[in-house]
């Protein structure tokens, strides 16, 4: 069992099992120290308790983190992107018309704008 607060910089270089094991470790030592405050244990368990929480929590924020970076380098070149990995964005931003779609034109608009021209109008200087 870890006394100490776990350091988020070495886990990064862990690898997915250990990082695994470690966290298994650390449940089972809160399982402890929460029979122990039933129990009636020291104050100073409390605050191990907290540490140990905050430890579980960057445990589980590093092996998220590595299985998004997973997960993007896998559905780089796909066509779909599953939806969580994709940018958030606004609602509006979201449902908003792509380039390729907003420079479509229609056939009926290419022969209007072939045989109906904008016209140019001179302006005379004074």
């Amino acid at each position: 069992m870890s006394t100490s607060k776990v350091k988020t910089g070495q886990l990064w270089s862990k690898g997915k099992e250990d990082l695994k094991k470690q966290l298994v470790d650390l449940k089972t030592e809160l399982g402890a120290l929460r029979t122990q405050k039933i129990a009636g244990g020291a104050a100073s368990k409390l605050t191990k308790i907290h540490d140990i929480r905050k430890s579980i929590a960057r445990v589980l924020t590093v092996i998220n983190s590595n299985q998004r970076t997973q997960l993007r380098i896998y559905y780089k070149n796909k066509k779909y992107l599953p939806l969580d990995l994709r940018p958030k964005q606004t609602r509006a931003i979201r449902r908003r018309l792509s380039r390729k779609e907003a420079s479509i034109v229609t056939e009926k608009q290419k022969k209007k704008t072939m045989h109906f021209p904008q016209r140019k109008y001179a302006v005379k200087v004074r």
